[in-house]
This record gives C-alpha cells, structure tokens and sequence, in this order.
C-alpha cells in the first residue's frame, strides 16, 4: 500500500491514543481451538521435514525461503528477480545450484534480512538490529526515486507518515501513525516487550508483534516488510529451529485485500485484538496447509533426478530440466531454449530432440506457430 503525507481530519482516533496504549487484550478462550490447530499441524510439518534427508531439507528450505522474500516484497508492489533471490539465497546458505545469477543490491538486502531473522532467531532484538535491517532494504538510500531517511527513525520532516490511497485530490487516509517524538519511547517499549520472556504464546507474540510493529510505523518506508521478519522470527522461536518449511507472506499476499482490511479496521479500533488475532492464526494456519505443496514439488524433483540422472548428461539439458522443475511458467519453445541455454536454435532442437526420444519431454497439444514442449511426468506437467 503506497504511503504519502496528507491532511488528517481532526477526529480520527487510531488505537495507539488509547489511554492503556500498548496494552492489548484478546479473548484466550476464543482463540484456544484455533491456536491448538496450528500448533498441531505446526508439530507435524517440522516432523515430517526434519524426517527427510538433509538434501531435501535444503531444497525445501530454499524453496520456501525465496517465496517468502518474493512475496514480502509483492506485498508492498514490488516485483523481485526469482532467480536473483534464488541464488542470492544459495549462496548464503551454502546450497550448490545451477546456473547462479547475479544479484542486485537491493535483492542481497531483502535476503539477509529475512535469513538474519529466521537464522538467528535466539538473538535480541535491537535498535541497531533494525536499522541494519532498514539499511540492507534500502542501499541506495532511495525508495524507488525518493530519497528517504535509511537505518534511522522517520522525523516526519515531510509531514506526518500516512497510509494513503486514491488519486490526487481525492485521498482516503487509511492510518496515521504516531507523531515522530514518540518513536524513540515507542521503540524502546516495543524491544523490550519483544525481546522479555513471557507466558504469549510465540505464535500469538508474533501476531501482536507484527500489528504493534507496523502500527508505530517508525520507518519512512519498508515497515511491513520488516513487521513480517519479525512475525517471522517469532515464529522461528515457536519451531525451535531456524531451517523454514512454510511461507507466512506467500499466505499475505494471497489474502492481502483482507489483510489492508482488518489491519485498518484493528488500528482504528480499541485495545481488543482478538480479530486480529483470529485471522493472523487463520492466515498461518493456510500457510502451514500451503507448505504440502512446495514438499510434494521438492520430493518430485528429487525423485525425477535418482531416476533421470543418467540419462541426462548434458549441461544445457539439467539446467532447463531444473528450470522446468522449479516451475518457471511460460511455455517452451526450441527458441526460448536457445535464449535461456545461450546455444544456438539448431543445438537446442537437438537438445529437445534427445530427451523427447527418452520419454523426459514431449509436444504439447497446443497448436501455432512454434511447436511447444513440456516436462512428461505422469498425469500431471509442469510448462516452462
């Protein structure tokens, strides 16, 4: 959602002027069935992928891990290089892939902040943690062309931080956040709470964390990125491990329209959070659900290679093959071979040719003008 400055009308009361400010309240017993839920399958997921041997772990992790960096971006409409996130992850981890691309500066930041909070997850949170974090998102020290305060609070130089949307001149103010004096007290509070060990559940935790944090709004931008990482390290604390296995801003950005929604409706109510509650565990319970998905596909490819490893030799071949597995949509034409493979269009047919005759690739039913090619594997395909 695009942040701008505008005029606030006088009478709008936000949830941070509550007198018991930040004292949050919700209804334990309301939530208790659900929060059981997830926890349940919670459990199973990380039995079931820690039963798994350590390569598919990786490759569940990265997997994992490059959705979440995409979609924590998406979330704010800001469209990343899957294959620079891929492979900015790899190489932090130590995960030898194919085909490495190089990565922006910006694509480094969003992924050291992701994995310094789910790697480290035991360690405090700090002042100087967040600014890192602030910095790493924003190297040029400009969001998209406007420069902005990086690793520091807002001043509110620029008039007061507003959550805005509508075409000029007919804006609708969506929140306001609190006057710049306060962040320091604000921030202060919130680290400490963070950081205190309590009787929350670290699930709930990470659900009042992420609203608390992108409530005090204390960046110029980049706020709900880092209020996600934040869910996200406590959700890491609530695992018990830092390898992750589910997607928490894939299930955001999948239901953002409700997100925006329920956020604005909680941050113009009372101290009751219990709504808010509900659908943060609702939204992780869907992300938990989600995660078979991204298993079944790691557990296919690996089994396509113990299979097919010998039958395929060529360079070019693995690399468009994993492509292929890694669900890079589109449709395959010997052309788009050619350009990806960086081989010439006769050398690309011949290698299509090899492994249509090896029951690896086959023509598609589509008609036009390019003949297209996809993965045979069983009833189901995957296209490139």
């Amino acid at each position: 959602m695009p942040i701008f400055t505008a005029k606030l009308a006088e009478n709008k009361i936000y949830i941070y002027e509550e007198n018991d400010w930040p004292n949050f309240t919700w209804d334990s017993k309301k939530l208790l069935s659900l929060l059981a839920e997830t926890r349940n399958l919670q459990g199973k997921l990380i039995g079931k992928m820690q039963s798994l041997g350590f390569e598919l772990q990786n490759q569940a992790v990265l997997k994992t891990l490059t959705l979440d960096v995409l979609k924590t971006t998406e979330i704010e409409g800001e469209i990343l290089n899957p294959e620079q996130v891929r492979s900015s992850l790899a190489k932090r981890l130590g995960i030898e892939i194919s085909g490495l691309t190089p990565s922006d500066r910006n694509v480094d930041g969003v992924v050291d902040l992701m994995l310094d909070a789910t790697q480290n997850f035991a360690k405090p949170l700090s002042k100087k943690r967040l600014f890192g974090w602030h910095s790493g998102l924003f190297p040029t020290g400009h969001s998209s062309i406007f420069k902005i305060l990086v690793g520091k609070w807002r001043d509110d130089s620029k008039g007061p931080m507003q959550v805005v949307s509508g075409a000029m001149g007919k804006e609708k103010v969506h929140f306001q956040a609190p006057n710049a004096s306060t962040l320091e007290t604000e921030m202060k509070n919130f680290i400490s709470w963070f950081n205190k060990k309590d009787e929350i559940d670290l699930v709930l935790k990470a659900g009042i964390a992420h609203l608390w944090f992108v409530t005090i709004h204390p960046f110029e931008d980049g706020n709900g990125r880092i209020a996600r990482a934040l869910a996200d390290l406590l959700l890491a604390r609530a695992d018990g491990i830092p390898q992750r296995f589910y997607s928490l801003s894939s299930q955001i950005q999948k239901e953002r329209k409700k997100y925006y929604e329920i956020l604005e409706k909680t941050q113009k109510g009372n101290l009751e959070i219990t709504e808010w509650l509900e659908w943060f565990l609702n939204c992780f319970l869907n992300s938990l659900k989600a995660s078979e998905e991204v298993l079944s596909k790691v557990i296919f490819k690996h089994n396509f290679w113990n299979e097919n490893a010998t039958k395929v030799q060529n360079e070019r071949q693995k690399l468009m093959l994993n492509k292929l597995l890694d669900g890079f949509e589109g449709k395959l034409t010997s052309s788009k071979w050619a350009k990806i493979a960086k081989c010439s269009p006769d050398t690309a047919l011949r290698d299509i040719q090899d492994l249509v005759s090896k029951n690896i690739l086959q023509k598609t039913n589509e008609g036009g003008r390019s003949t297209n090619y996809e993965l045979v594997e069983g009833k189901t395909t995957m296209f490139l």
